[in-house]
């Protein structure tokens, strides 16, 4: 199978309270079997009553991390989307709590290539970060300059020992 036709079909659940983002993603993945939900009852509600593949979860405005919660028992791969929950903070906690990536709001618009990445690595066996780091790396330099990796040091030198 081509990488391009990893998502072609798959059930994926869409989650945030910005109508506008919840526009924005469906088109951009309309290869795709989607749903939406703005609130945070309305998510877990469909994540218990529906199969997805995977869900995309925006952390603030609808307890993204309760929902990581609910999609991990539902074996439904959750992937974390922010603007306002941009931080290393954010991206150790989504990674330790077992999302299969992070992805900031401003980034939203490769989410194809990113959700690719997570479903190659999946089917390779491979941990889903494994490209997160060239990926995203360049990205947090400019957002939070050259030395955001200090301040966890030994999580990113596990982290990059690992995943790169």
């Amino acid at each position: 199978m081509k990488k391009a036709d990893l998502l072609k079909g798959k059930r994926v659940l869409l989650v945030d309270d910005e109508l506008d983002v919840l526009e924005t993603l469906g088109e951009l993945l309309s290869m795709c079997e989607v749903r939406k939900a703005s609130t945070f009852e309305n998510a877990e509600q469909l994540l218990r009553d529906e199969y997805f593949d995977m869900a995309i979860l925006d952390i603030m405005g609808v307890d993204g991390y309760k929902l990581l919660e609910t999609a991990k028992e539902r074996k439904v791969l959750p992937v974390m989307l922010t603007a306002h929950a941009l931080s290393t903070g954010d991206v150790k906690k989504s990674y330790e709590e077992g999302a299969a990536l992070y992805v900031p709001k401003d980034r939203m618009k490769d989410i194809v290539l990113f959700l690719n990445d997570v479903l190659e690595a999946r089917e390779a066996g491979k941990g889903t970060w494994w490209r997160w780091y060239d990926r995203f790396a360049s990205y947090f330099d400019k957002s939070f300059g050259p030395n955001w990796k200090e301040k966890e040091k030994d999580f990113w030198n596990k982290f990059t020992s690992y995943h790169i």
